[in-house]
């Protein structure tokens, strides 16, 4: 009996040291501070190295020895480089640009380096660095020539080259002001287009490619600083829905000086260039020109000798075009496609006149990426959807368009950034209930070596409540997606408030057989309430139709589709009907605003985060692909605001925005306040001084702490 009672008693103990920690808000603090840095490859030419960042090393690993090691400090080249002084207003530059700070040269012999606003060369072969500049500029956008020669960079607003052997420093452009932009992007092209640069080396190294930007038509927002003893002002060039878009011009100029040769396009006002490419024979620039709505495309081959362009291709659709990244040049001139004209992105390979030679993927899926070309193998390596909309699989295509093969192993998302040769791939794989894994693998999938083991520290020590992915069809028959995160010690039977979390706005996909981690939806799990979250009608990643309902119409069908869910969960017995709340930021917080006010029988409680609330204050680019023209379809842009709908308001509501927010104005959140006070609607709201569209930093504990206190107060 004695040693019964001392058994139980042990293994009553031992369950007691194993139980796993809830997850907290302190949790998801300490996870955002111990997170891994660095280890992205950034790869040679040659396939075979990459280096990357980390703690201010260099790092470079060896693929075929698999082995990795130290190659620099960054430090003694941060107290080489002279200090950029402060601006004397804040830069509003889209997070979207894409500047590197680290580039191989062609050759791999090389690394270029910007350091604090410095230029640096580092030489693999003898370990030593040069420094290419010295200058209280910042030499922004530095890009090697192809021959590794020269390097090429942006000063202010002009565009320069540097020659390395003799540091000849030569200006290509001299016309660059504040409104005139050579070489450097607006704010919303990479915002809204995904456009990284705007500058580009022709393949020989004798010329280069670039946009010039004249922004003087565009709109400037009054953002304004209020942290120190006096305002100020700090305008953002932001075009809003219905104003003029900059001015776009293509030109190319000689890298080592000489006048701008403009491409003749035709009228540029009123028309968007969402892409720039160089033929192999640096003779040609293949060019996407765009109407200003987006439902036209044409592929321009320009003639850089004279400037003269035709359209070889031309893309048109009922709704609007989602520009892509496929195109490729080979080496004999014909091009790879991206187009969605029957209804699903897929892949095509066309003549050098633009003619089409073959389609080499079709079905009712979507590729996504193009990770690499190997044409001497003819095959083409791309991530899609076939295997389900939720995952992301590697497979490869002939150029012929036959045997399309399946690479990439395990159900889940796999994140592919392949080698330059595409002998070797590094795969970041995770699904729901495995940490990300990062492995180095051959072009066939087979496992060359672990490059980043999965972290299972937080599965170790914490209780991450399982999410499962639903399936149910709407009443139309439309088949959706969720996710479903029931509360910790869930008990049949039993009744729960429920969050709903919301994007569900265009180019966006939110559920995905993917590993989230310490999330804040694990904390309100853990804190009881079930967390729902589906892609309607208006998201991505289940081909064009499924896009194109909110045509003209916001919020509506997405609305419409979010509600289906909620029945759905409703009527599987454990929601309390009558304590829903939904939560979401940016599009997710218009989608909040604009459902609390339009089905204000359903929720009980919701948090807006940055919404838009009144369309006619967004973007051109992004409003008027899905709204077209506010004078052309004024009800369009009412309908579609949540500010028409204050008088509505029965829920409790906290909106939550940065002051000098540069992607969601704050203009917005104002406007629906003024109209909830008008409607004498009481409502929360919480400011933040950042400027940013997100809430970031030690600040983000407090946000946390407040939206999670706001549903405990409201939903229990």
């Amino acid at each position: 009996m004695l040693l019964r009672l001392l058994t139980s008693t042990l293994i009553c103990a031992g369950l007691i040291f194993a139980q796993k920690k809830p997850i907290t808000i302190d949790t998801l603090m300490e996870a955002s501070h111990g997170r891994r840095g660095g280890g992205e490859p950034i790869w040679a030419k040659d396939g075979a190295r990459f280096v990357y960042t980390h703690e201010k090393k260099i790092m470079l690993y060896d693929v075929r020895s698999k082995s990795e090691k130290e190659l620099f400090s960054l430090e003694p080249l941060e107290k080489a480089a002279t200090p950029v002084p402060e601006a004397a207003r804040f830069d509003w530059q889209n997070r979207g640009v894409h500047e590197h700070d680290i580039a191989w040269s062609d050759s791999g012999k090389d690394l270029l380096l910007s350091v604090k606003g410095d230029l640096f060369l580092f030489h693999l072969d003898t370990g030593k660095w040069d420094q290419l500049t010295a200058t209280s500029d910042d030499e922004a956008d530095p890009k090697l020539s192809p021959d590794g020669t020269q390097v090429a960079f942006r000063r202010m607003h002009d565009l320069y080259t540097l020659e390395i052997a003799s540091r000849k420093l030569t200006r290509l452009t001299e016309d660059g002001a504040a409104t005139l932009m050579n070489g450097e992007l607006d704010w919303v092209y990479p915002e809204e287009l995904g456009l990284p640069s705007a500058y580009w080396w022709s393949p020989d190294s004798k010329q280069i490619a670039y946009l010039q930007f004249d922004i003087a038509h565009e709109m400037t927002y009054p953002q304004i600083s209020l942290l120190g003893l006096r305002g100020v002002y700090e305008p953002e060039k932001y075009p809003q829905a219905g104003t003029p878009n900059a001015d776009v011009h293509v030109g190319v100029v000689p890298a080592k000086g000489g006048n701008t040769r403009w491409m003749d396009l035709g009228e540029v006002r009123g028309f968007l260039i969402a892409r720039v490419h160089w033929t192999p024979d640096s003779s040609k620039l293949a060019i996407q020109k765009m109407n200003r709505v987006q439902n036209q495309l044409d592929l321009l081959l320009a003639d850089i000798s004279s400037g003269a362009s035709r359209s070889i291709l031309h893309e048109s659709d009922p709704y609007w075009i989602n520009v892509n990244d496929f195109f490729r040049f080979l080496s004999d001139g014909q091009f790879l496609w991206g187009s969605e004209r029957d209804g699903f992105r897929h892949l095509y390979l066309y003549s050098a006149e633009g003619k089409q030679r073959k389609r080499l993927t079709e079905g009712a899926w979507e590729v996504e990426s193009v990770t690499g070309v190997n044409e001497s193998q003819q095959t083409v390596y791309y991530v899609s959807s076939e295997t389900s909309p939720t995952e992301r699989q590697l497979y490869s295509v002939k150029l012929s368009g036959k045997d399309r093969t399946r690479i990439s192993q395990g159900a889940g998302n796999h994140s592919i950034s392949m080698s330059p040769s595409t002998e070797y791939y590094m795969d970041t794989f995770s699904n729901l209930t495995q940490p990300p894994e990062k492995t180095l693998r051959t072009a066939t999938g087979g496992e060359w070596a672990t490059y980043r083991e999965a972290d299972h520290k937080l599965t170790d020590e914490y209780e991450v409540l399982p999410t499962q992915i639903v399936t149910f069809k709407g009443s139309d028959g439309t088949l959706f997606y969720a996710r479903l995160i029931k509360p910790a010690n869930f008990k049949a039977g039993e009744k729960y408030p429920m969050v709903v979390m919301v994007y569900g706005g265009p180019g966006a996909q939110s559920v995905h057989n993917a590993w989230s981690g310490a999330s804040w939806d694990q904390v309100l799990a853990h804190r009881g309430f079930v967390i729902w979250q589906m892609d309607n009608r208006g998201s991505t990643g289940r081909g064009h139709a499924f896009e194109s309902p909110i045509y003209h119409r916001m919020g509506k069908t997405e609305l419409a589709d979010q509600l289906e869910g909620i029945h759905y969960l409703i009527g599987q017995g454990f929601v309390d009907p009558k304590r829903i709340g939904m939560y979401g930021w940016s599009y997710g917080g218009y989608m909040t605003t604009y459902s609390l006010l339009n089905a204000p029988d359903v929720f009980r409680a919701g948090i807006a985060g940055a919404p838009v609330t009144n369309w006619h204050n967004y973007d051109t680019i992004y409003t008027e692909r899905y709204l077209g023209l506010p004078a052309d379809d004024a009800e369009g842009y009412r309908a579609s605001s949540a500010v028409e709908y204050a008088s509505k308001l029965q829920a409790k509501l906290l909106i939550v925005h940065n002051i000098e927010d540069d992607n969601v104005l704050f203009q917005n959140t104002m406007q629906l306040a003024d109209a909830l006070e008008r409607a004498n609607k009481l409502f929360d709201m919480v400011i933040y001084p950042q400027k940013t569209h997100g809430v970031g930093g030690p600040v983000r504990r407090e946000l946390l702490e407040k939206t999670t206190d706001f549903f405990e107060n409201n939903l229990k």
